[in-house]
């Protein structure tokens, strides 16, 4: 029955990972829904995000291999430089992008650990999320990555920081964010998931430290794989869905879905 609820988490967490209505938000209501009491740290959590990051990491390899390869040469070719300035400019970004989330995450993870079991404010956090969506329900611009401005980065970069309280999506945060800016929903869909990898490698890498300071590494192997696995295989196909309902315009979807499922926890766990 363990091995069963692993897996469940697994494929919540998959599911839930790409589209813009919070993962870490549906773990925890999960958990408090069911008054399970074996995970109640974000070990668990950052284990199956791994399986959603190397299903992502598939889906856009083509594109990061690119970045990178055109990264370095940027910096080490310098023949080469009038040439790769658009794709060294868009790395660039991503790195920006992610910066101010990266900071106050890492001076806030206690805080955010604690906030990770109020529950009226996780109930409050998904009213926000799908406020945000249903506001851009009609954005459609026309701005390619070409298009990009440093102005726009920051302003994405600094949105991108309430995501750090559980219950508000991340991609739907900054798919908000790029809308605004006038991105194409081709673009934006993009960049979101292009800020995606930084972020999760960092976070990840931290929490791996406190995972082996614990003594849950029978578990890790054992039943931690299984919903690594799980997750992996319903991010693939999640994606798959989230990419064309954001193509065709209709991630307002999602705002009802939230909608519901704030009102649900405000008056369940009131």
């Amino acid at each position: 029955m363990e091995l069963i609820l692993y897996v469940l988490l697994g494929i919540l967490q998959g599911f839930t990972e790409p589209l813009p209505i919070s993962s870490s938000g549906h773990l925890i209501l999960f958990r408090n829904i069911f008054n399970i009491k074996t995970i109640q740290d974000l070990n668990f959590e950052i284990i199956v995000h791994f399986g959603s990051f190397i299903a992502l990491f598939f889906i856009y390899r083509k594109d990061i291999f690119i970045l990178l390869k055109a990264f370095f040469k940027y910096l080490f070719y310098k023949k080469k430089r009038n040439s790769l300035k658009k794709e060294f400019r868009y790395c660039l970004y991503i790195l920006i992008g992610c910066m101010p989330v990266g900071i106050v995450g890492l001076f806030l993870k206690d805080f955010l650990d604690l906030q990770s079991n109020n529950m009226q404010f996780l109930g409050i956090s998904f009213l926000f999320t799908a406020l945000i969506l249903f506001l851009i329900r009609n954005k459609n611009g026309i701005k390619k990555e070409e298009d990009i401005t440093f102005k726009n980065v920051l302003f994405i970069g600094f949105l991108q920081i309430i995501v750090l309280f559980p219950g508000i999506s991340r991609s739907g945060t900054v798919l908000v964010g790029c809308l605004l800016c006038g991105f194409s929903r081709k673009t934006a869909l993009k960049y979101t998931f292009m800020l995606y990898f930084p972020i999760s490698l960092a976070s990840m890498s931290l929490s791996v430290f406190d995972l082996l300071q614990t003594n849950q590494l029978n578990s890790f192997f054992i039943y931690y794989s299984s919903g690594l696995i799980a997750s992996l295989v319903v991010t693939y196909f999640s994606y798959q869905w989230l990419s064309k309902l954001v193509l065709k315009g209709k991630i307002w979807k999602f705002s009802l879905y939230c909608l519901f499922l704030g009102v649900f926890v405000l008056f369940y766990f009131r």
